[in-house]
């Protein structure tokens, strides 16, 4: 009887011995899965430290002034129509009074603009009457000075905005701003 008892206790050990070797195996396999993963998600996570990564993260993460639809296009331009401008010019002889009434459209830039060109809409409006009544209509009633005058408007609608600053030399210097052009929708002189 004590053989069969030996032979028993030797069954009895060996399901123990693989029991610990199968806790083993599978810690060891858990312990790799989280391990790879930690280093995963670091590797994911870290910052680069090479700097040619550096410099093409910070140029992803401004923004582009002309955004583009996710097909490649450009989007569409924004517009503004502000309210008609109705001034005397300089006379060009005494006694002969003229006026100018004009109707603007401004090409915005950016459509996020929009808010803080309404939120300067009066003092805008002020300097672009003030610029219009320094006129003579000889200045104006050529295609040239139509157009040196929307530069003008659109100068002055972008340093309303973003005002001008002054460069080491002393000189001002324009902003770029919003405005990207001045159109006339109407332009009448009487």
């Amino acid at each position: 009887m004590a053989k069969d008892a030996k032979p028993v206790e030797e069954g009895a050990e060996a399901p123990k011995k693989k029991s610990k070797k199968l806790l083993i195996i599978i810690l060891a396999v858990v312990l790799l899965l989280v391990l790879g993963g930690g280093g995963a998600a670091f590797m994911l996570l870290k910052k680069s430290d090479n700097p040619d990564d550096e410099e093409t993260a910070e140029e992803t993460e401004k923004p582009a002034k002309k955004e583009k639809k996710k097909d490649g296009h450009e989007l569409p331009p924004v517009f503004v129509n502000l309210e008609p401008f109705t001034v005397n010019l300089i006379p060009e002889t005494a006694g002969s009074d003229q006026y100018l009434q004009v109707v603007l459209s401004l090409e915005l830039e950016d459509p996020l603009s929009e808010p803080v060109l309404k939120a300067q809409m009066p003092k805008i409006r002020n300097n672009i009457t003030l610029l219009l009544s320094s006129k003579k209509s000889s200045e104006l009633l050529s295609k040239e000075g139509k157009e040196h005058l929307a530069e003008a408007l659109k100068d002055e609608i972008n340093s309303v905005i973003e005002p001008p600053k002054k460069n080491r030399k002393g000189e001002l210097v324009m902003p770029e701003g919003p405005a990207k052009s001045v159109l006339f929708t109407s332009f009448i002189i009487q």
